[in-house]
């Protein structure tokens, strides 16, 4: 078996979740202060993930033609970082929502194949993933806290420029990358489609849909409700990093989990971690140690779902598939779940209010939570 280009895809890994750190919790704070409406701002926001229901299947289908996963995964960071450069060339929603639509097409490609290329790397050696991407999370943790403090002390304008540095590290690592070697499976022989189409799998792309949009609110929202409520933009970025601190661990854990609990298991336990969660949010603001404990449930709602998820995708879409078994996943709870939950928070937040909205992202992580249960089989890794 070829050696794991361990530091390879960590470091991709580190920069691209790095500036996920800086940009999704401070992107609504520049948003705001460029004068748009809660509504424009959860449009906006929903490009992030609007372009996930089409531009994974359309970068896919890219490294399937050419059969160079690695080339799409460098022409996307390169695309991305130049069209990160027009928001410094206008300030208009018109321009802002062109800018942030071509963007986030560029950066749609990169997760969903780099996933992929890190599973075939990996082969049979699947729990080591979390040690891969327990990186991502500590660029993650650094960049949220330090953009935290930063953004106390400078105009917003500087995120600006820290997500452009971060964002050229992501062009450097992914030319380090080695191509791997995609196998065949026997069960290639169905199609995508039959696949696609068996009950277990739509269960499942269903509740993950349901789950990311039941995190619509707090992607979108979470910063601005925090700093009208009194907290400080430092002490949000230690909110936020607290999560990710707590996700690190459950990256560690998780393959003791995956000994001891079925993945179907690992899946109800983060849906009904997700229903504490955002209804502690919502009906807690006012408490910090209830958003404290919030926040260590992140753990749970992104770590341990998202490892579990990881699994359960290579678990269905094997060989040939994989790549695009990580396209449909990502487009179906992503792309679908995260638009849904991003546009739908926004006309809440300005109808209902945060507790409304908040509680909304409750009820559909308890509905995903009930398909789970009511209809995926039990898989053990």
């Amino acid at each position: 078996m070829h050696s794991l280009p361990y530091w390879r895809l960590s470091g991709f890994y580190f920069f691209h979740f790095a500036v996920l750190g800086a940009f999704a919790p401070y992107w609504s704070l520049y948003l705001q202060s460029l004068s748009f409406s809660a509504l424009q701002i959860g449009v906006l926001m929903s490009l992030l993930l609007v372009t996930r229901i089409f531009a994974p299947s359309a970068w896919g289908w890219l490294a399937d033609h050419t059969g160079r996963r690695v080339m799409v995964v460098q022409l996307a960071a390169f695309c991305g970082f130049v069209s990160f450069c027009g928001f410094f060339l206008g300030q208009s929603f018109v321009w802002i929502f062109l800018v942030m639509l071509l963007m986030s097409f560029c950066w749609s490609a990169s997760l969903p194949l780099i996933e992929a290329i890190t599973l075939t790397h990996l082969g049979d050696r699947t729990e080591k993933y979390g040690r891969i991407r327990f990186w991502g999370s500590v660029g993650f943790i650094l960049a949220v806290v330090g953009m935290g403090y930063l953004l106390d002390m400078v105009d917003i304008i500087w995120l600006l420029w820290v997500v452009l540095a971060l964002k050229f590290g992501i062009v450097l690592f992914s030319y380090h990358i080695p191509e791997s070697e995609v196998v065949g499976h026997s069960v290639d022989q169905d199609s995508i489609r039959q696949v696609c189409k068996r009950p277990e799998v739509v269960v499942f792309l269903l509740s993950s849909l349901l789950m990311i949009f039941a995190h619509g609110a707090y992607y979108t929202f979470f910063s601005i409700y925090l700093v009208e409520n009194g907290y400080g933009k430092g002490f949000v970025g230690w909110l936020w990093a607290i999560g990710v601190v707590c996700e690190i661990a459950v990256f560690f854990l998780m393959p003791w989990m995956m000994r001891r609990f079925s993945l179907k298991a690992i899946l109800i336990f983060s849906f009904a971690c997700a229903v504490l969660r955002f209804l502690m949010i919502g009906w807690g603001v006012e408490w910090v140690l209830v958003i404290l404990l919030a926040q260590v449930l992140h753990a749970a709602t992104y770590g341990t779902h998202h490892v579990a998820a990881m699994m359960v995708v290579h678990h269905f879409f094997h060989g040939r598939h994989q790549a695009k078994g990580q396209a449909i996943y990502t487009s179906v709870a992503y792309g679908v779940g995260g638009t849904l939950g991003a546009v739908l928070s926004g006309y809440a937040w300005d109808g209902l209010g945060a507790d409304m909205t908040f509680t909304i992202s409750a009820a559909a992580a308890f509905l995903g939570m009930l398909l789970v249960a009511w209809k995926m089989k039990a898989i053990n890794k």
